[in-house]
């Protein structure tokens, strides 16, 4: 059985996609998942969605804290930090570029006939 259509995109995207999603306010993993799927991004599952919060985290472009649950456990909340919000904006014009020349190439060789 294949990859799920889409896979490889969305996990090279996901990144950016993070970043661009705490523009709107901090969540918990959870939470943040369901609004990239809403965004239309597809399930995204935490064996993917923890170790790019976890890197983002490291690298000091997201913070996180506890907060207490309610009558459960707490859980971990993200937020963007000001350097976060500063790759958002390089990135967002690297991927703008990048989507660019990719859409570009694709449609000269679907003239082509290819």
């Amino acid at each position: 059985m294949g990859r799920e259509p889409g896979a490889t995109w969305r996990k090279a995207a996901l990144e950016l996609a993070i970043l661009a999603v705490l523009t709107q306010g901090e969540g918990h993993g959870y939470a943040l998942a369901q609004r990239l799927s809403e965004l239309g991004l597809g399930q995204i599952k935490g064996g993917a969605l923890y170790p790019v919060l976890n890197r983002l985290e490291s690298e000091g472009y997201v913070e996180a804290s506890w907060q207490a649950g309610e009558g459960g456990p707490g859980r971990k909340v993200y937020a963007l930090t000001a350097d976060g919000r500063r790759k958002l904006t390089e990135e967002r014009q690297q991927w703008r570029d990048f989507s660019t020349a990719l859409d570009t190439m694709l449609s000269d060789l679907a003239q082509e006939g290819l």
